[in-house]
């Protein structure tokens, strides 16, 4: 007698390239034109109805997935599919990837049953399918809805609950922060911001303006207010204006071009003066609101005298460094502190917004 041993699989095999092409919202019939375009058929040797029939077996697989993907921890829990782990972290990360320009759409808008009927608009304009568009909101949404009522490290609970990479992770609690500070992205003048713009903005702000304390009363997406109130004694700049820019110009006059120099040495006060009172008004929510607003209304002055990007970086390290030689700050180490924190953000947003996108 013949003993056989049999050994019965039957894990869940995902095509990357079909898996992304219904990422991406195409329909099965879609997927298989694209494919073969891209001569699937003459490399394989497989028949237009061989590739067909793949095709729409892994897109029923993946139409399973769907709803174990809304919630990554059934995903890993679930005995219905067996999946390598490399596979099931690819089919999340994959899932809840988004496309920059369709996030940049969404900024700003309430994350409500009437937008998700409106994202047509947004399918239009981006050029991307609805069904990804659906998608990526829906992802936002969930994220949101989960993760803004639990205190502590919004990207460590991010990756706690769906199991995202540290970068995909850090994107989202972006998109996060901004809804939770309700941030004015819509404003005309703030169109020329790309995904990337906002998320290094973003994250700037969470690194120096948010709340660092560990507790269960501690959200580090809820702004520091003791901080921002704090901020309002910054006003004692402006009675060492003369000193402050005496250093600044001192330090900048071999590092600019003759040109930007002498708009530096006739306009400080204009420039000094829109940056402290901006520090002056942070601790009202509305001013908060509006920060980006502000931002490109002070941007608006240096544009007038053609400062280029790099000498406008120059200008705000030497303007933050000489700040901290005068008496007034380098004595008083919680202002110095506070004038540092303010600055470490002034100077990424204002950067980052006057670069081309």
């Amino acid at each position: 007698m013949t003993e056989v041993d049999v050994f019965i699989s039957n894990y869940t095999l995902v095509d990357p390239e079909i898996y992304d092409l219904w990422i991406e919202g195409h329909t099965a019939s879609e997927a298989v034109a694209i494919l073969d375009k891209k001569g699937l058929g003459k490399e394989t040797g497989a028949s237009l109805e061989l590739i067909a029939s793949d095709v729409l077996d892994h897109y029923r697989t993946y139409s399973l997935l769907e709803k174990l993907l809304s919630n990554p921890s059934k995903l890993h829990e679930q005995m219905a599919f067996q999946i390598e782990p490399d596979t099931r972290q690819l089919l999340i990360e994959k899932y809840y990837e988004f496309n920059d320009v369709v996030v940049r759409e969404l900024l700003g808008k309430k994350l409500s049953s009437k937008n998700r009927k409106d994202l047509d608009e947004v399918a239009d304009k981006t050029g991307k399918p609805l069904k990804s568009c659906r998608r990526q909101f829906d992802n936002i949404k969930r994220v949101y809805k989960i993760v803004e009522e639990i205190p502590g490290s919004i990207v460590e609970n991010i990756k706690k609950y769906f199991y995202l990479s540290d970068e995909l992770a850090k994107e989202y609690a972006s998109i996060v922060f901004l809804s939770s500070i309700r941030f004015e992205t819509s404003k005309k003048k703030l169109n020329t911001m790309s995904f990337s713009g906002w998320k290094k903005c973003c994250e700037a702000i969470m690194a120096h303006w948010t709340y660092k304390l560990v507790g269960p009363e501690y959200y580090d997406t809820e702004m520091d207010k003791e901080f921002l109130l704090e901020l309002r004694e910054l006003k004692v700049l402006l009675d060492r204006e003369k000193e402050h820019k005496q250093l600044v110009c001192v330090t900048l006059k071999p590092k600019l071009l003759q040109k930007s120099y002498i708009e530096l040495d006739t306009n400080f006060r204009k420039y000094t003066g829109a940056i402290i009172a901006l520090a002056s008004t942070l601790h009202r929510s509305r001013d908060m609101r509006n920060l980006f607003v502000e931002f490109s209304q002070i941007l608006e002055l240096f544009k007038t005298g053609n400062w280029t990007n790099h000498d406008l970086q120059q200008f705000l390290n030497a303007y933050t460094g000489c700040a901290c030689e005068l008496d007034v700050i380098r004595t008083d180490l919680g202002l110095k502190s506070c004038w540092e924190k303010f600055m470490a953000v002034v100077e990424v947003c204002m950067v980052v917004m006057n670069s081309p996108t």
